[in-house]
């Protein structure tokens, strides 16, 4: 258990935007930093970051807290993981009051795996540089590939003897369970129940997951044996998900960052020569076809993709199939193609480091262009042939999502293809239609009518949906009773400078105005509860508190309550001399007006009550009673709404 000293000093060091920027593009907007949420699926950023309050949080998906709650949920970490996380980032040492003996397991079985991976990563590569049969055959591989020793040892390069049980014999011997070997991929057991290694005689590539743990590996054997597959791969395991890997984007992300722009290549091989070349903004698909995961992984750090194709004419032409999927998560991509005979690895090698960098920098063409260019050479005076392509070459425009782009392209197009504009842009919105009309069925399956009277029923404009009224919101004081706690959470800690109210703190203030009421709304409650509790004890409390709350739906809540997603542009006044009132000006105003809307609203609501009770009492005399009670009542009703500006019918 991480002691609390050790807890605050994590959580004092982190800062929010350096942790939540190793994951995600921030880009500057008023006092807040924005960008594409981590979370779910978005083009439009909704994910806002505050740097003074040290909080994150997604207007899409909703998804908020501070920086160990970012790291948790990005990472799928316990609360102690996410804090070693942090530690480890800030170099903090972190303190426990019961340690764990070394070279033996967490407890956690998804941090076992992380550990026996780390450690068969350190097995393979001193096995590379100081194995007799690793320096022999895999060194040498790499020294005549051409790779430098500083590249090698970047990546934990290594080598896995040709034993069958090497890693897992020394593994054990370490203290790691066989059951962890098996279970990252790293052994393989037999139908007789024998554990021998996977990875035998081959160049070891580690896999490293966006935080640089390792979580799976490739090797390639050296053998020229056909029944020897060439490339062995880590299966999939609860840390190693391939379609979610990128090879490199460990070593890229800042690199991607900084130049606003992402290469992708095909192998492990092709990752190590763009690095070599002093390109580092540059990752790989990871022993699999692309997919759509791994470009919104791309996509939270650059709008921009530039492909390094190999020189093989097939290779490009199947290549080119997959790559409509970038274009449909409005990224844009150009491509470089070597000539025939090279791929990235080989044609750096051959050129050098400084002419490679500058053939791809000069190279780079727009994929559309580059396909229809592509595959017109193929076609040649077949009008047929023509005729396809020319709907291919549409049907991947049709997957830009950004209007302007898409017609740029075809007024592009249009001139390379020798057809006229308003043909391609025809057919451009036939598919569009016929991809909306596909769309709009497939929603209308899963939207069923819903049950209720018609006088129920709102009207709405898409005939899909149907909305149907909440009776409960007529006695729901949610609203106003989450105004209140943020009120507590954004000026409680101020002191109150009214008229005959002074020296008093506006927390106290309102609590002292708001005894007799009670919450319904059970998170709005805990928060007032704890509040109360607090004074009562002599302490003030503040935001971070609840914020930082270990309940994280009260965490959820606060951070809610303590963002927005708009802020007021200083246009309306330097532009247009508009002056907008900020709640701050009359903080009396807004303390008062929240605390009276919520007393009005409890008002209302007991009327109607005794409304009720009058028409079913029977005893004349109670009926009395109630009806004084009622006028009672009527008359703060009437005083509260004098002071919010109501009207009240008579």
């Amino acid at each position: 258990m991480i002691n609390q000293d050790t807890i605050n000093k994590i959580m004092d060091t982190a800062r929010i935007e350096e942790v939540v920027g190793d994951f995600v593009a921030l880009k500057k907007r008023g006092t807040s930093l924005i960008g594409n949420c981590p979370f779910h699926n978005e083009k439009t950023p909704s994910f806002h970051v505050s740097v003074t309050k040290g909080i994150y949080k997604c207007f899409g998906c909703g998804k908020g807290g501070d920086s160990v709650h970012f790291v948790m949920d990005h990472e799928k970490y316990s609360y102690p993981e996410a804090l070693k996380f942090l530690a480890n980032k800030y170099n903090i040492e972190v303190e426990e009051t019961v340690q764990s003996p070394q070279n033996i397991e967490l407890q956690n079985a998804r941090e076992s795996l992380y550990i026996v991976s780390e450690f068969a990563a350190n097995y393979f590569a001193n096995e590379l540089f100081t194995g007799e049969e690793g320096r022999a055959i895999g060194f040498s591989y790499f020294k005549e590939r051409g790779f430098r020793e500083d590249i090698v040892k970047k990546f934990q390069l290594g080598y896995s003897p040709d034993v069958w049980d090497a890693l897992i014999q020394n593994a054990v011997a370490a203290g790691h369970k066989e059951e962890y070997l098996d279970k990252t991929g790293l052994a393989i057991r037999n139908d007789k129940g024998k554990v021998y290694d996977r990875f035998r005689g081959r160049v070891m590539f580690p896999i490293h997951n966006f935080t640089g743990r390792v979580i799976g590996f490739g090797g390639r054997t050296l053998k020229t044996d056909k029944n020897v597959p060439k490339y062995v791969n880590s299966p999939e395991s609860d840390i190693y998900h391939k379609s979610s890997v990128l090879y490199g984007l460990f070593h890229a992300k800042k690199s991607i960052r900084d130049t606003n722009n992402c290469y992708l290549v095909e192998g492990y091989a092709d990752v190590l020569a763009v690095h070599q070349a002093g390109i580092e903004n540059v990752v790989a698909s990871s022993g699999t076809s692309l997919t759509v995961e791994q470009i919104r992984m791309i996509g939270r750090f650059t709008e921009n993709v530039t492909i390094l194709y190999d020189g093989d004419a097939a290779g490009i032409k199947a290549s080119l199939r997959g790559l409509d999927m970038i274009l449909e998560e409005g990224l844009n991509v150009k491509v470089v193609s070597f000539p025939d005979g090279h791929d990235p690895d080989s044609y750096m090698h051959h050129m050098g480091a400084a002419a490679f960098k500058n053939y791809i920098e000069n190279s780079r063409k727009d994929f559309i262009l580059y396909k229809a260019d592509i595959l017109l050479k193929e076609a040649g005076n077949d009008p047929i042939k023509r005729a396809g392509i020319i709907k291919d070459i549409v049907e991947s425009i049709s997957k830009i999502p950004d209007d302007i782009k898409a017609s740029i392209f075809i007024r592009e197009c249009s001139g390379l293809l020798q057809i006229e504009e308003r043909i391609l842009l025809s057919e451009l919105n036939k598919m569009r239609a016929a991809k909306f009309k596909k769309a709009s069925n497939a929603s209308q399956s899963y939207n069923q009518p819903l049950d209720g009277p018609p006088d129920k029923l709102f009207e709405n404009p898409d005939p899909s949906i149907v909305v149907v009224a909440n009776e409960e919101s007529v006695d729901d004081d949610s609203i106003q009773e989450q105004e209140i706690v943020r009120l507590l959470l954004a000026f409680g800690h101020e002191l109150v400078n009214w008229d005959k109210i002074d020296n008093m703190y506006i927390g106290s203030f309102i609590m002292q105005n708001l005894s007799d009421v009670t919450f319904q709304d059970a998170l709005c409650k805990q928060v007032i509860d704890t509040y109360r509790e607090e004074i009562e004890n002599g302490h003030l409390p503040v935001a971070n508190q609840f914020i930082k709350s270990e309940k994280r739906e009260i965490a959820d809540l606060a951070i809610t309550l303590s963002t927005s997603p708009y802020m007021l542009s200083d246009n309306w006044y330097n532009k247009h001399k508009i002056y907008v009132r900020d709640e701050t000006v009359n903080l009396k105003a807004t303390i008062l007006g929240g605390i009276y809307h919520l007393k009005k609203r409890k008002v209302d609501k007991m009327l109607l009550q005794l409304l009720q009770e009058i028409k079913t009492e029977e005893d004349p005399v109670n009926q009395e009673i109630l009806m004084q009670r009622y006028s009672f009542i009527k008359g703060v009703e009437k005083e509260i709404s004098k002071f919010l500006g109501s009207v009240i019918l008579k």
